[in-house]
């Protein structure tokens, strides 16, 4: 039985002061879409750690870059709420747009510092006031006590933690492992645009960051080993490769070894689609 979809806001309110009233704990997972078994990952850690689940559906334009990136995005609600009906969750939320920028909308999210100035921040102009907007609204507009996001996105988990923090919003925010396809590719809505030559090709992302890492952990010199990755990852397919980066896994800064809990974040183009990923370095010498 699929969850019912609410789209308004005095609708959503409504059914979560009823679950407050009866001392329920909330869980939100907020998603744009196009769910796939990393999301539907996130809906079960966050059945099983409250009592009743929202999952959000809202393709937010503002941490767009490109229109045409926008238009492109996969919209697929029905087929989404099928996959979540065997889960259980209590609702599936898409707020029409209204809902979320009404009419004279004029207020902006924006984490600053470090987090933010590196990596997806100097690629993507205004990606993360957009998520931490939109999330901070969806964090107020559902009251959940827990938020559960996937660890691929790694610094998109970053920015929002802090949003949340330094807001004072009364809520947890949880990272979950990242959930990849048998070749090791990070499951992504994205993937739905690749082609089937592309996406085998695609794998070759996380072989050449698994290796790196591995490899970074033993002690060889970071640098070398970035050059041979990009160099294998062009010899595979991908186009312009963004960032390929070791850095310290709680302040984002750069790193020449893995001295301290690290992580390696890559992005990088395969086919006309942007592909992102990371994985744990300080892990793999442990």
């Amino acid at each position: 039985m699929t969850a019912p979809i609410l789209r308004r806001l005095s609708d959503l309110r409504a059914k979560t002061a009823e679950w407050r009233r009866a001392g329920e704990t909330i869980g939100l997972v907020p998603t744009m879409g196009a769910l796939h078994a990393g999301h539907l990952s996130l809906a079960e850690a966050a059945k099983k750690a409250c009592d009743r689940v929202i999952v959000t559906i809202f393709v937010n334009p503002k941490q767009f870059n490109k229109p045409e990136d926008l238009a492109n995005y996969p919209r697929t609600e029905q087929d989404d709420a099928q996959k979540l009906a065997h889960l259980g969750i209590d609702l599936i939320y898409c707020p029409d747009p209204d809902q979320i920028y009404p009419d004279g909308y004029a207020t902006n999210v924006s984490v600053g510092g470090s987090i933010t100035a590196v990596m997806e921040g100097p690629f993507r102009p205004g990606h993360f006031d957009g998520v931490a907007t939109v999330v901070a609204k969806l964090f107020l507009q559902t009251s959940a006590d827990k938020a559960f996001f996937g660890q691929k996105d790694y610094q998109q988990l970053m920015v929002v933690t802090r949003m949340a923090r330094d807001l004072d919003i009364p809520i947890e925010v949880i990272g979950c492992e990242t959930v990849r396809e048998a070749s090791g590719l990070a499951m992504s809505s994205r993937n739905l645009l690749l082609s089937e030559d592309a996406l085998a090709k695609a794998a070759a992302l996380n072989a050449a960051m698994r290796d790196a890492a591995a490899k970074a952990a033993a002690g060889e010199p970071w640098a070398p080993l970035e050059a041979s990755a990009r160099q294998s990852l062009a010899d595979a397919g991908f186009g312009d490769i963004e960032y390929f980066d070791l850095r310290c896994s709680e302040t984002l800064e750069a790193l020449d070894t893995p001295s301290r809990p690290s992580r390696l974040l890559a992005a990088a183009w395969m086919d006309g689609i942007r592909l992102i990923d990371n994985i744990a370095v300080h892990q793999l010498n442990s």
